[in-house]
């Protein structure tokens, strides 16, 4: 029977985990070191992450190529304004969904980098300050962070209700005093400027959209990496461990205050260069900008965006500016539509439409996706029938009160309602209950046939853990 020398033990080759050099081990003859190469043991090369890189070349190019794609001044426009909501939602968002902090005076640090990004471009233009009109945003950033250094140490003395409250009271003191000092604020008709003015390096003055447009696409790039790049830091990850665990943070020895703090003063940056890039896009800045209202416009279309993933603060700023600029110019009542979306969003998906399509990439990546298409055909088409009903309802009500000298008839998707008349409410009430009927069958249908397929998934990964 073979046995094993002391140079062929187990012990004598085991090996140290950090550096990979064998190790001698007492009793054994010493291990021999290995030839290495001119490099070897001191570099170590990663595979690049392709889809990472892919992911970002197309959000690149389509930053680059949208203004070509949608050429009317108003698509500019708005597209402008989406790159300043990502900003600002994005900064959002490492409070929220990066560090569970639920805040509700965020406009607060965004509108005073706004202020102070207007102020100097005004200094800009009366020849006091020589910079150049696409640093001012910077301007705006530097601004927000002061705030936040400011505000910040006792606002993150607190966590959860009480951080949300010392928000909400600070929002409403700033937006107090926006009224209250006209000589900073501007009053009630804000502060306005011109941004063609100061260098103009290759011709550039920033008047035609399409030029401040792309300086917009820039900084959103560039600030959407920069915060990606943050959640991978070690800063970035123990503020995850202070939204999941504080009190087992504190024990291994950090201070979850400081953790908060540093984070809410890097999310007031961001925030005070969307509000930067506004004031150049609007030339105008008013006591609205740092409002509860815009407050809450941040946390409505974050959330239901879905601010558990990176990116979805992205969809709720596209949202955003869609439902602003859009949905504001067809009807009266577009807060109550708004509201309405947001009340199902909670109750029926409370990781917003980001937690949605990872769902469904799950199941795709499984191939099951192609099952569920005429379910979600069925519900989209049912989904549609109920809101048409119950729209031409809340349009009739809001005719009503807000149009009684137009008469009691009113347009509605091309149809004439009457708003005094039993049979346009009748039809409108039939239609929406009837809509509403259908869709509970096909959701049940729906909901039995996505727990078949969720279990397929979760047989399949246990065979594929048990054949590892």
């Amino acid at each position: 029977m073979s046995t094993l020398t002391d140079s062929q033990s187990p012990a004598a080759s085991r090996e140290n985990t950090t550096t990979g050099v064998p190790m001698a081990v007492p009793g054994t003859a010493p291990a021999p070191i290995p030839a290495q190469g001119p490099h070897e043991g001191y570099y170590e090369f990663k595979p690049y992450n392709i889809g990472r890189w892919i992911v970002w070349g197309l959000f690149a190019a389509l930053l680059l190529v949208a203004p070509m794609l949608f050429t009317s001044s108003l698509s500019h426009t708005m597209l402008s304004q989406m790159g300043i909501a990502i900003i600002v939602c994005l900064s959002y968002n490492m409070l929220l969904g990066q560090g569970g902090m639920l805040s509700f005076g965020h406009a607060v640090y965004s509108g005073m980098g706004a202020f102070l990004a207007i102020h100097t471009l005004n200094l800009v233009a009366g020849n006091k300050l020589p910079i150049p009109v696409s640093l001012i945003p910077i301007a705006g950033g530097l601004a927000g962070m002061v705030f936040a250094v400011a505000f910040g140490w006792v606002t993150t003395k607190k966590a959860a209700t009480p951080f949300a409250m010392i928000t909400l009271g600070v929002g409403e003191l700033v937006w107090a005093s926006a009224l209250m000092f006209p000589e900073f604020f501007g009053g009630e008709g804000g502060i306005s400027s011109n941004r063609v003015t100061g260098p103009k390096p290759l011709g550039i003055t920033f008047g035609p959209q399409i030029q401040l447009y792309y300086l917009i696409a820039v900084y959103t790039f560039v600030c959407t990496a920069a915060m990606f790049a943050f959640t991978r830091t070690p800063l970035g990850r123990m503020l995850n461990a202070v939204r999941d665990n504080p009190e087992r943070v504190e024990f291994v020895g950090y201070n979850t205050q400081v953790v908060r703090y540093i984070a809410f003063v890097v999310a007031a940056f961001f925030a005070g260069i969307s509000g930067g890039l506004a004031a150049l896009n609007f030339e105008i800045v008013t006591s609205e900008v740092v409002s509860g209202p815009r407050s809450g416009a941040y946390l409505l279309f974050t959330f239901l965006g879905g601010a558990t993933f990176f990116f979805g603060p992205i969809i709720g700023a596209v949202l955003m500016v869609l439902a602003f600029v859009l949905l504001s110019e067809l009807t009266k009542a577009w807060l109550l539509y708004l509201g309405l979306v947001f009340l199902f969003m909670v109750m029926y998906a409370p990781g917003g439409i980001a937690s949605l399509i990872m769902m469904n990439l799950r199941v795709a990546a499984f191939g099951r996706l192609r099952e569920l298409w005429v379910s979600y055909l069925a519900l989209g088409v049912i989904a549609l029938i109920v809101l048409l009903g119950a729209a031409g309802m809340i349009e009739m009500v809001y005719h009503l009160k807000l149009n009684p000298a137009l008469g009691p008839q009113l347009k509605f998707l091309g149809a004439t309602l009457d708003a005094h008349g039993l049979n346009s409410w009748f039809g409108c009430a039939f239609v929406m209950l009837t809509g509403i009927g259908l869709f509970e069958l096909t959701r049940r249908h729906f909901v039995h046939q996505w727990g078949e397929i969720q279990e397929y998934i979760e047989k399949e990964l246990k065979r594929r853990e048990a054949l590892a």
